[in-house]
C-alpha cells in the first residue's frame, strides 16, 4: 500500500471547517468524494489538523492510502477539474508508508487579517473592526505568549484533547497596508478555537480594556471564561505546515506549495 500526501488550499467561507461534520458540508468530505470518484475506490483522507467553520487554508496537507502508483500531474489536473472553485489541489506526493499528515507536522502557521475601514474587496478574508487599537501594546502582549506553553485559557472543548501544551515560536502583529494589520502566529500545534480566542483577547488589550498584568493573569488562569471573545473565523487562514525531511520517499521534503506538481513523485 502506498501513502500519499496531498497539498491543497481552500476558501473556507462555504464550509463547516475541514473535518467531516454530521450537519454541514466540510472540505474533507468534498475532497474524499472527488478522490474516490477519480481513483474508483473509497478514499478517506487524514488532515494535518482541523479548521473551524469559515476558516480558510492557503496550505492544508492530508494523507491517504492507495494500492497503485499515481500519476501525480494527471490526478491533480482531474481533481482541480472536478472540485469546486473554492478548493484547489497543488500537489500529490509519495511519502514513507508510516508518514502522517498530522502527527509528523513540526509546525503550523496561521494569520488573522484585520482592518478598520470597510472594504468590499476584503470582506471574505478580513474582519472590519472599527475601533482604534494600540498595536504596540498588542505586540507587547503577543510577545508575552512566547513565555508560556499551557494555553488552556484559549481552548474550546478541552475535554477532547490530552494536553493543552503548545510551543509557540511566533506571535506578532504586522502592518501590511495603511488600514490592514495581520496577526502571525506559529506553533507546533494549536488547540481548538485557540487563535481566534487569542486575537479576541489581544483586541481587549489594544482597546485599553485589559492591562498587561490582566492579560498575563488571563493566560495563567487557564480558564477560557477569563479570555476575550472568539473573533470571526472568515479572517483566519492556515498559511503553512512544516514537515521533516524524513517523511519523503524521495530526496526532497514535502513543503507544500514549494514542491512543483508531479515532480516530487519518483
Amino acid at each position: 500500500m502506498n501513502r500519499y500526501f496531498i497539498t491543497l488550499s481552500y476558501d473556507g467561507n462555504n464550509y463547516h471547517g475541514w473535518q467531516i461534520q454530521p450537519n454541514g458540508v466540510s472540505v474533507q468530505e468534498v475532497l474524499n468524494e472527488a478522490l474516490s470518484r477519480i481513483l474508483r475506490i473509497t478514499i478517506t483522507t487524514s488532515g494535518a489538523g482541523r479548521t473551524d467553520t469559515g476558516v480558510s487554508a492557503h496550505m492544508m496537507v492530508a494523507h491517504f492510502d492507495f494500492a497503485d502508483s499515481i500519476d501525480s500531474r494527471r490526478i491533480v489536473f482531474k481533481l482541480n477539474s472536478l472540485l469546486p472553485p473554492d478548493i484547489a489541489v497543488q500537489d500529490i506526493a509519495l511519502v514513507s508508508p508510516d508518514a502522517h499528515a498530522r502527527f509528523d507536522a513540526t509546525y503550523r502557521a496561521y494569520r488573522y487579517r484585520l482592518t478598520n475601514r470597510k472594504n468590499p474587496f476584503l470582506r471574505h478574508d478580513t474582519w472590519c473592526f472599527d475601533f482604534e487599537l494600540d498595536y504596540e501594546k498588542m505586540n507587547e502582549a503577543a510577545r508575552m505568549l512566547l513565555n508560556y506553553t499551557d494555553f488552556s485559557s484559549f481552548s474550546k472543548g478541552r475535554r477532547s484533547v490530552k494536553t493543552t501544551t503548545c510551543i509557540l515560536t511566533e506571535a506578532r502583529w504586522v502592518q501590511e497596508a495603511s488600514n490592514l494589520w495581520v496577526f502571525h502566529i506559529k506553533s507546533d500545534r494549536f488547540l481548538r478555537n485557540m487563535v481566534r480566542a487569542v486575537v479576541g483577547t489581544l483586541l481587549e488589550v489594544g482597546q485599553g480594556r485589559m492591562s498587561m498584568e490582566e492579560f498575563q493573569g488571563v493566560v495563567e488562569s487557564k480558564n477560557r471564561r477569563n479570555a476575550g471573545v472568539s473573533v470571526p473565523g472568515h479572517a483566519l487562514s492556515l498559511v503553512e505546515i512544516g514537515y521533516p525531511y524524513s517523511i519523503s520517499s524521495g530526496q526532497n521534503p514535502l513543503t507544500g506549495a514549494n514542491v512543483p506538481c508531479a515532480k516530487s513523485v519518483k
